[in-house]
């Protein structure tokens, strides 16, 4: 039976909700292996004289540990 661990990560992205996900996935992808899916958990954006200067994501990363790892 496969093993899913369930990870918190904070992200964020000058351009979007979108991309803030794809650094949060580029990011954690770099040491974390088997990623199934991102689930956000919420959503902040930073304002700057009127306008939003950046955008940040708090998610839930769920991957599959490997067998050879348990």
């Amino acid at each position: 039976m496969p093993i899913v661990k369930v990870i918190e990560v904070i992200a964020s992205s000058d351009k979007s909700f979108d991309d803030a996900v794809v650094q949060c996935v580029d990011e954690v992808s770099k040491t974390i292996h088997n990623i199934d899916s991102v689930y956000i958990k919420d959503f902040k954006v930073h304002v700057k004289n009127g306008k939003p200067v950046s955008y940040g994501i708090i998610c839930k990363v769920s991957f599959r540990v490997d067998a050879a790892n348990r």
